[in-house]
């Protein structure tokens, strides 16, 4: 039996892994700022079931629902790094307390659960750890700068987190969802920017129609999703990345052709900028 540690669990990815995890008999400590919702939306659980109420930008908090989630349960063998939140504006639209208050929930809020339960994982010498990233952590949109900034930050600290605790047997993934239909694009989840600006009605302005249209409407189905997410994480063995949808698929197909033909472009360029008899390359 595994025992999952849950941020976000009262909706969307994070309730849906959730619950699938107890109806195969698997333990969870869901954690959410609303334990209420949690216990509502998965009844009949019993003692498998701890709700820990959470904010995730609250450092102590991240602490005390770990030992909490210890004390039921003696250990914890997966953390989903799942809370999240969105905000729709270009650049020059998003306001600095829009921009700080979305990097607190997706990567500071996601740094401190994490810290929190590293010092679990290295005492077992076992863990999995699964961050939820985004398609925006591999390609950027107009209109979603801020957010897919926070995402790509998720990217960066994932590769390191599994470089750094590959060798303690601790494993690390970043789950990548395209458009899935969850509430993501509700108001209770996506913040617009309050500025509007009229020149960018062609840009930030069609991705504010975008998220209006198709909200409850996109391609993804979350059941399948988390289906793939509770199977690829029993593997011996994770991946680094775990992209999920068609939209993901082709948009970074797509993306890395035009990665690789640009650096092949510039490749002769970038060369040239070396000292001749250059030092030893960054260990990997």
């Amino acid at each position: 039996m595994t025992t999952w540690f849950i941020t976000g669990a009262s909706r969307g990815f994070g309730l849906e892994i959730a619950r699938q995890a107890l109806e195969r008999g698997d333990s969870v400590i869901a954690t959410a700022r609303d334990t209420a919702a949690v216990a509502a939306a998965l009844p009949g659980f019993g003692e498998r079931l701890l709700p820990v109420r959470l904010d995730v930008t609250d450092e102590a908090a991240a602490g005390q629902a770990v030992a909490a989630g210890l004390a039921r349960f003696g250990r914890i063998d997966v953390l989903v790094n799942n809370a999240g939140r969105g905000l729709l504006g270009t650049v020059e639209e998003v306001t600095d307390a829009e921009v700080r208050a979305v990097f607190d929930t997706n990567v500071f809020g996601l740094l401190a659960v994490t810290r929190a339960l590293l010092p679990v994982f290295r005492a077992q010498r076992a863990g999995k750890i699964l961050n939820i990233s985004s398609l925006g952590g591999v390609v950027s949109w107009a209109g979603w700068g801020a957010y897919c900034a926070t995402k790509f930050a998720v990217e960066a600290f994932s590769e390191a987190l599994r470089l750094e605790l590959a060798s303690l047997g601790v494993q690390v993934t970043s789950v990548q969802p395209g458009p899935f239909r969850t509430d993501f694009l509700d108001s209770s989840s996506l913040v617009r920017s309050a500025t509007v600006i009229e020149d960018y009605a062609a840009s930030g302005g069609v991705m504010r129609d975008w998220a209006d249209t198709s909200n409850h409407a996109q391609e993804g189905d979350p059941v399948k999703a988390v289906e793939v997410i509770l199977a690829v994480t029993d593997r011996e063995v994770l991946p680094a990345r775990l992209p999920l949808g068609s939209t993901c698929v082709s948009d970074i197909e797509t993306h890395l052709a035009e990665v690789t033909q640009e650096l092949a472009d510039l490749r002769d360029l970038a060369l040239s900028t070396d000292f001749a008899g250059a030092g030893a390359p960054l260990p990997r």
